[in-house]
């Protein structure tokens, strides 16, 4: 699901070059290709030891921390010597970019507060990850995985850090990313960065984890947190989402407010959880939710967010609902096409009525002013964030950081170059013609003529497309090749109730996620 201010963004990851959803307000997922792929798998050699907390859910900790079995402390303890087993060494995953000193310190608080009578909900002592790109004003740094942010201390937390501070959540670490969250350059590889290096999947390590919040989405698979944040402009957190076998959410703009941090597209940008299961996906999202005067886009979100989406789990969410086919987003893969029909038939089994075909009029038709917006927002909204770093900060502007990147060449740039990062300098200020006809040339076919419009003609509860092919090979040479995508289930703005009862009835009657083996490669099958 995402909302009627987004579009993809072909310059930053090619597996969605052909797909330009704008409009569509949230995306769960669960991981399609990757599901279809691991009954078929070797088991790991060596075997990863098995884990305590291997899957255990959100709800599960919270009744451990109540009987006693845990406390926040130990369940802090055990997913930070989960990820220095298997992030750090053996697999060597790398999905995290740095932990947080005082997470076990924060756990005890949590702890004190338990034992005096006070919880604060749902997320109370769950160990959690965020984005390195997401603002945390303590000793950890943030710096969108680029080595021009090395030592940046933000002024104060994100929106979203507060939120899940105040929720009780206890912050392990920060997770590595595509550089930039993918917008430095037309030809990079996802899940690299210039900090951080290159995060690998946990299913097969030569498979991409995708992006941009890739180590996001492979710290949650592999069970190195209990939940993780990513954030996305276009496919930053429904990709990884797939390619880990996770469900991701995608809001709509304006439903999580986007205050610290570190910016792309003020349109399109907005963060959101990735977790193992829908409910706990939904328990993260409640905690997110709210009017930030800071960000005006979330004065939108008055008397439609909520601060509990649990409340619609239904297993029986299937029955009865109104559901398009977006045929236009298939036939980049037959095995994808296969599993997508097979799982359709179990959506009408389900009690679904299929509308299909349900083909967007307007797709493919902005791909060009889509990106022209990019441009102008990312030069604007970057120096916009950087101003608020004060004169301390390593880098004042998008020009500053261009610059560091050509005096730090073999670090910054060994695989791929800026070619993005230069369109967007070269750009002027948003007052310009050729923004701004290009925003209302968006906003008119993703919107009005887009996504609202086929679903008011067909009266449709969501729309359904395959997320994302088969993870490909990492390829630091070429780049990033995936092969096509969208979102499994996507729907108008504030629609987030809608989805979520949708996916968790899809999720309960098909069961896909299966825990990542950690393999070298994946044997592949020849067709016969």
């Amino acid at each position: 699901m995402r909302q009627s201010k987004n579009a993809s963004i072909p310059a930053r990851r090619r597996f969605l070059r052909s797909t330009v959803l704008a409009g569509v307000g949230t995306a769960i997922l669960p991981a399609l290709a990757a599901a279809r792929e691991l009954p078929k798998l070797e088991p790991a050699t060596p075997q990863v030891p098995a884990f305590e907390l291997d899957e255990i859910s959100i709800s599960d900790l919270q009744d451990g921390m109540k009987s006693g079995e845990y406390t926040a402390h130990s369940l802090a303890e055990k997913y930070l010597g989960r990820i220095q087993s298997l992030d750090k060494q053996g697999p060597a995953i790398n999905s995290i970019i740095e932990i947080n000193p005082d997470a076990l310190a924060i756990a005890d608080a949590m702890d004190k507060e338990r034992h005096s009578g006070k919880l604060r909900g749902p997320l109370h002592g769950i160990p959690t990850l965020i984005k390195d790109n997401i603002d945390t004003a303590d000793k950890m740094m943030t710096t969108a995985g680029s080595l021009a942010l090395v030592g940046a201390k933000p002024p104060q937390d994100s929106t979203v850090a507060q939120k899940l501070r105040a929720a009780g959540a206890v912050i392990i670490g920060k997770t590595n990313l595509s550089e930039w969250a993918n917008i430095r350059s037309s030809h990079s590889t996802s899940g690299w960065s210039g900090r951080g290096g290159l995060t690998r999947n946990p299913y097969a390590l030569d498979r991409n984890a995708c992006g941009s919040s890739s180590g996001s989405g492979a710290a949650a698979a592999a069970n190195f947190c209990a939940a993780a944040i990513g954030t996305e402009t276009d496919g930053s957190i429904v990709c990884p989402s797939s390619a880990n076998c996770l469900v991701g959410i995608k809001p709509t703009v304006g439903l999580v407010s986007r205050t610290g941090i570190i910016p792309i597209s003020h349109t399109q940008d907005g963060a959101g959880p990735m977790a193992r299961t829908v409910k706990d996906a939904a328990i993260l999202l409640g905690a997110l939710t709210g009017v930030d005067r800071s960000d005006q886009a979330t004065l939108a979100s008055e008397g439609k967010s909520l601060t509990d989406y649990t409340r619609f789990l239904d297993p029986n969410g299937l029955k009865g609902a109104r559901l398009g086919v977006a045929r236009k987003y298939f036939g980049f893969s037959d095995d994808v096409d296969v599993l997508m029909n097979e799982l359709l038939d179990e959506m009408k089994k389900q009690g679904a009525t299929l509308v299909d075909p349900a083909d967007i009029e307007t797709f493919g038709k902005f791909d060009d002013s889509e990106l022209m917006v990019f441009y102008y927002e990312l030069k604007a909204d970057l120096n916009g964030y950087l101003a608020r770093l004060g004169p301390g900060a390593p880098v004042h502007s998008l020009k500053e950081i261009i610059d560091f990147n050509e005096k730090n060449k073999e670090q910054e740039m060994p695989y791929f170059g800026q070619d993005i990062f230069l369109k967007s300098e070269a750009k002027g200020p948003l007052t310009e013609k050729e923004y701004l006809d290009a925003l209302d040339k968006n906003r008119k076919l993703a919107r009005t003529e887009g996504i609202d419009r086929l679903m008011d003609n067909n009266k449709l509860d969501a729309i359904v497309a395959p997320t994302a092919g088969p993870s490909c090979l990492t390829d630091l040479l070429n780049g990033d090749h995936f092969t096509g995508g969208s979102s499994t289930f996507f729907g108008q703005a504030w629609s987030e109730p809608t989805l979520i009862k949708l996916a968790y009835a899809f999720e309960q009657a098909t069961k896909l996620r299966k825990p990542p083996q950690f393999l070298p490669t994946i044997p592949l099958n020849p067709r016969g």
